[in-house]
């Protein structure tokens, strides 16, 4: 028998419908009907813009959430890493399923791994943390802005060299069909122009479109949302070491949020994942504490290890240079409590002249890092 029909409220980017298809997922087989919404945010809208630089208020979180609000949706689906932590009071996070990877990864076309990059490559991101942990491990290298979904990611780094390759084709091509007896262009292809067109993938088609504004090496992202995307059979990966590359609080995280008692308690039941909830609940701790979340390159990555939580934090300056660090093992039975105690000792070790720094090389619009 039917339970009632739920309505959750999401983005409308590949990435987005899929993590709300899992929820979705999870609720019918709890006997629920589950219709979709999508929902535009000011970070879709504001495609220039830096991701810290679209408000403080969140970016790709409040529009969905105020479908709820208004009683046009019943629970909303975030990726938590955006979600600010001043949370309206009238919404609860009803459930965070289990966590998928919280690595950072590099692609590259050329399959290089971080330490081999040559120096000088370019590297884009569109986030403050992963551009200082980057300068901070390697300042040899160049960090430029880098906007969109986890596909359009990709395609801007294909981009370069697929334009590259299409141009030798078609100059080849020409060539041939200039001079009859000129055989270079078999020798050297053994496909048309068309046929080579024909064999490239989706994604490989899309990045032939981009204007080349910059020409990236590589570039780092979410582990979760590239394989999420379905995207990772398409590339190569490194996985970057947590050591140097913290990951933002709630990377990986699904958080579902709703306001209707009734509907908090069927998202919890369907979908909320213990340990997961557990290791978030630390990291959204020690970010809000810290104060940074919204201007600040701030890594917390947080894993439930029995009866501890091993918890990392990096605060670093926005140029890389400076870092202030520190791993706990927090006691699971106090472990909110324990978190706020980490950033507090972590302020007094100097995060907090890092935050403040960044507060004020920030446009007042600032918001999270990714």
């Amino acid at each position: 028998m039917n339970r009632g029909t739920l309505r959750i409220a999401t983005r409308g980017s590949d990435l987005a419908l899929r993590q709300a298809a899992s929820v979705q997922e999870a609720l019918e087989s709890y006997r629920y009907e589950v219709e979709i919404q999508e929902v535009e945010t000011r970070g879709d809208q504001l495609q220039d813009e830096l991701i810290h630089q679209l408000g403080k208020t969140g970016a790709f979180v409040r529009n969905v959430d105020q479908r709820v609000l208004d009683g046009d949706a019943d629970l909303a689906v975030h990726s938590m890493k955006d979600m600010p932590t001043d949370q309206p009071p009238e919404l609860t996070i009803a459930g965070i399923p289990e966590r998928a990877s919280a690595f950072d990864v590099l692609v590259s076309p050329d399959g290089y791994e971080f330490e081999d990059l040559p120096v000088g490559s370019t590297v884009g991101t569109s986030s403050l943390r992963r551009k200082a942990q980057i300068l901070n491990a390697r300042p040899d290298l160049t960090v430029e802005p880098l906007r969109g979904n986890v596909d359009t990611r990709i395609q801007k780094l294909l981009a370069a060299s697929l334009q590259a390759e299409h141009e030798k084709r078609l100059e080849a091509s020409k060539d041939k069909k200039g001079n009859a007896g000129d055989e270079d262009y078999e020798a050297d292809y053994d496909q048309s122009v068309e046929e080579w067109f024909d064999s490239l993938s989706e994604l490989q088609r899309g990045a032939l479109e981009h204007d080349l504004d910059t020409e990236y090496d590589a570039i780092v992202l979410a582990e979760a949302g590239l394989r999420r995307s379905g995207l990772h059979h398409h590339v190569e990966f490194e996985r970057l070491p947590r050591a140097k590359f913290v990951p933002a609080p709630g990377q990986g995280a699904i958080a579902v949020t709703a306001a209707d008692p009734d509907v908090v308690e069927a998202v919890h039941t369907a979908v909320d994942h213990p340990r997961s909830r557990v290791e978030t609940t630390v990291e959204r701790t020690v970010l809000e504490e810290l104060g940074g979340g919204c201007v600040a390159p701030i890594g917390v990555h947080a894993i439930l290890q029995g009866s501890y939580v091993h918890t990392e934090v990096q605060v670093l300056s926005q140029d890389g240079e400076e870092l202030v660090e520190s791993k706990r093992d927090l006691p699971v039975d106090d472990h909110a409590n324990a978190a706020v105690e980490m950033a507090e000792s972590l302020r007094d070790r100097g995060a907090a002249d890092l935050i403040e720094s960044a507060k004020r090389d920030t446009p007042s619009e600032g918001t999270r890092d990714e």
